[in-house]
């Protein structure tokens, strides 16, 4: 993937996301050692990220492709991603969730007029959902964060950040937090077609931890075991993103769900802001890390907002 295609996706989406704010704040910074700026995409539109990927691969789309329909699996975020993108295009979309999926999520994406198909919390359910919905309908599939086209589009919240709190001094580290790893691939690139002298770093929860071993092993790995707050952190890497990460990104470093929660009630009652577990992430690793990021600039994409509000884990 070359600048120039994060830049075409750029302009492919610009019209149908949001520029969202980047925001800093004092007493974070006071508390971590370090200058932080927030990338806040728990504003853009459906709440999350996924908004640009998912416009990114839906608008490169044929005609007759779209005629036909599009489908993905999804626990949340992409799910809402691609139910906004196939409805401003006016195609049909055909979204498999697994059943425990937040309500919340659920509901949002009947609400952009794509239909839910309920499957069993497994892969291979999800995966077999997906085919099933392409025998029947024809509809294309678009991966949540095996595609190229998505970690384009999802490169372009790290390319904004990077252009719009530049300042008196380059970031030394952008974070992200890390599920198949479609964001932390873009925001790696866009690193290193924009910003090369900056690092960047991918959080992950102790209860989600393959990436750090796929990182360390160079080859896709499963978590140990599954079990934290952080849903949308599910998943593994793919060996698309795998590549990039290992090509380009520093570290990874795990937080335990008790410091992904403290992070996510610090950033409500400090920036008055409603963000996800799985967006905390980042900012857990900063806290848990201080020695690291002592006296740096420090982009944060938070990555969405969410939230099951009937469900606070605190």
């Amino acid at each position: 993937m070359t600048a120039e295609t994060i830049l075409s996706a750029h302009d492919r989406i610009r019209s149908y996301i949001h520029r969202t704010p980047v925001l800093t704040n004092r007493t974070i910074d006071a508390l971590a050692g370090a200058e932080l700026h927030f990338k806040c995409e728990n504003f853009q539109k459906i709440g999350a990220f996924k908004a640009r990927g998912g416009l990114n691969a839906v608008l490169q789309l044929a005609p007759h492709e779209l005629k036909s329909g599009v489908t993905t699996h999804s626990s949340g975020n992409h799910a809402q991603a691609i139910a906004y993108a196939a409805r401003e295009v006016g195609a049909k979309a055909y979204i498999v969730m697994p059943r425990t999926a937040p309500q919340v999520k659920k509901d949002a994406v009947r609400g952009y007029g794509a239909e839910v198909i309920e499957c069993e919390p497994t892969l291979d359910a999800r995966e077999q959902g997906v085919a099933e919905v392409i025998a029947r309908t024809g509809a294309t599939m678009i991966h949540p964060f095996d595609d190229d086209r998505v970690i384009a589009g999802q490169a372009t919240a790290a390319k904004e950040l990077l252009e719009d709190a530049t300042g008196n001094r380059p970031f030394n580290w952008l974070l992200a937090p890390v599920g198949g790893g479609g964001l932390l691939s873009g925001t790696a690139l866009s690193a290193h077609y924009f910003a090369p002298g900056t690092r960047v770093l991918a959080g992950e929860p102790e209860g989600a931890a393959d990436a750090i071993l796929s990182f360390q092993s160079g080859r896709v790995e499963s978590a140990p075991y599954i079990n934290t707050i952080a849903d949308g952190l599910l998943t593994t890497l793919s060996e698309r993103t795998l590549a990039i990460i290992q090509q380009h990104v520093t570290d990874i470093k795990t937080v335990s769900d008790p410091e992904i929660i403290a992070a996510m009630r610090l950033i409500w009652e400090r920036m008055k802001i409603i963000i996800e577990p799985s967006c905390a992430v980042p900012l857990a690793v900063v806290l848990k890390h201080k020695d690291l990021f002592a006296g740096q600039k420090v982009g944060i994409i938070l990555t969405g907002g969410n939230v099951d509000l009937g469900k606070l884990a605190f």
